[in-house]
Order: C-alpha cells, then structure tokens, then sequence
C-alpha cells in the first residue's frame, strides 16, 4: 500500500465524521460564539469546510504563503450551502490524493504568511498535521458548541450522549 493510499482511507473515515458534525450546524446560530477570543460558529463551521482544499493545495502547489495567496473566507448562509462547500473540498482532496505517488509526497512543501515559515515539511506530514489533524481539532471544537448550545452531538469516533448509534468508518 502506497502512503497515499494509506492517508486516503483515514482521510475517508475522517471526511465522514466531519461531515457528520458539520450535518448538525444549525442555520440560526452563525454569529453566536461562546467566548468574545472564539470564532462565530457560522465561521468555525465554514473554516472546517474550506480544510479539505487544502489537502488540494498542498498536493497541487510547491508553498503556499497567505500574504500572497489569501485564504479562502466565505461566510456561512446555511447548513446546505455549508454541506455543498465541504462536499465540493472534499471531493477535490479525494481526488488529488488519489493520484499523488509516494514521491509527491516525499517533496518538502512549505506554508509561510509573508517571511514567517509557518511549516516546512514533507507534502505527508503537512497532509497529516496541517490538514487532517486541524480538521479533528476544529471538528471537536464543533462539537463543544453544539454542546454549549444544548444542541445534539453527533457521534464520531463512538457514541455520543445524544447519538447512539454507529459512528467511526
């Protein structure tokens, strides 16, 4: 099994899950944020939406430095507008690890804002760091809102208190 291989079956189960989460992003609570240094939950939900062309970007692009680039900001307007945007990402990342060989992977890849080098790593680290790990961590930070919020919390990699049924996979 080549890395890519092996990155796309966890990317799978991970998509997944975070769909699952971001399923639960109600339209009516976009600006609500549970401390003024946190993110408006409309904000949060459509950052976790952008990840996954990111995972695209790395493995199409040498660097990428927000000074120049920008990133990708666009504004929650509802749950399905969410789902579509991380469907369209997702599809992208699939696809683009789908074709990368073990050498593109190998490649060091850099992520910088204007002089500060963010990261400088090989594309299979920054995959699993930068991109997949972010993604678990916004998504948990997901599901304290929903929380904070007394909306249900979908399962992800077991039960939750609201979801019973079966989650990882």
């Amino acid at each position: 099994m080549t890395i890519a291989a092996a990155i796309l079956e966890d990317l799978e189960v991970e998509l997944k899950m975070t769909r699952r989460m971001l399923a639960a992003v109600p339209d009516d609570h976009a600006a609500w944020t549970p401390h003024s240094k946190s993110m408006p939950l409309g904000k949060l939900a459509m950052h976790i939406a952008v990840l996954p062309a990111f995972i695209t970007i790395c493995l199409t692009t040498p660097d990428f430095n927000f000074a120049k680039q920008g990133s990708p900001e666009p504004v929650f307007q509802s749950r399905e507008g969410l789902l579509a945007l991380f469907d369209k990402n997702a599809e992208g990342a699939r696809s683009s690890l789908a074709k990368a060989t073990d050498e593109d992977l190998a490649h060091l890849w850099t992520l910088s804002a204007g002089e500060r080098v963010i990261t400088e790593s090989p594309r299979s680290l920054v995959l699993l760091h930068m991109c997949l790990g972010h993604m678990i961590h916004h998504r948990a930070q997901l599901g304290v809102y929903l929380r904070l919020l007394d909306l249900p919390v979908p399962g992800v990699y077991g039960p939750s208190a609201d979801d019973k049924g079966p989650q990882a996979g």
